[in-house]
């Protein structure tokens, strides 16, 4: 239980910096396919390849990750009758036994139903979660964090001489 509250509160932190929407959003739709897949697979490989070369907030995928592996697990017995319905397709079972002979596609574990079915299901879904989750960042950062500025507390806590001392630290070492 306390991992999931960590995870959350992580994320509560990196939605309220200065991160962009994009970079937000990105990394949790990484962490989607982060959590669908395998832990030690090649998907996860490419994923954090891609993290690591392109400006994709890693916070963001971890956290989300997490969080979309706990949905995966509920959502396993549809994940595994798409992937049956995919690996049993007669027009692409040449298409398969290819790629299996290949030195390191099944290192994907593309041919269990499982697998098959969480990684077609990510990939349909992706844009969408990249969509969503930035649209709802923005509406966050617009109504959520721009109302709690304006709360009395707030200001009490940016007068103090620690949140003072806190946003100079932040500001020299990021």
């Amino acid at each position: 239980m306390t991992v999931m509250l960590k995870q959350a509160f992580a994320l509560l932190k990196l939605l309220n910096s200065d991160t962009g929407e994009n970079q937000l959003a990105a990394g949790i739709a990484c962490g989607l396919i982060l959590g669908f897949a395998p832990a030690l697979s090649l998907q996860t490989i490419l994923v954090f390849i891609l993290l690591f070369f392109f400006r994709i907030q890693m916070g963001a995928a971890f956290a989300s990750a997490f969080m979309f592996a706990i949905v995966a697990y509920v959502f396993d017995p549809i994940f595994h009758s798409i992937g049956a319905s995919v690996l049993e397709m007669d027009s692409l079972k040449g298409l398969f036994t290819i790629l299996y002979n290949l030195p390191i596609i099944p290192f994907t574990k593309f041919y269990n139903s499982v697998v098959m079915g969480a990684g077609v299901v990510s990939v349909l879904l992706f844009p969408v979660v990249f969509i969503l989750s930035k649209t709802l960042i923005v509406k966050y950062r617009n109504t959520v964090v721009k109302r709690f500025q304006q709360t009395k507390f707030w200001k009490a806590v940016k007068a103090t001489g620690f949140y003072k001392w806190y946003a100079k630290y932040e500001e020299l070492y990021g």
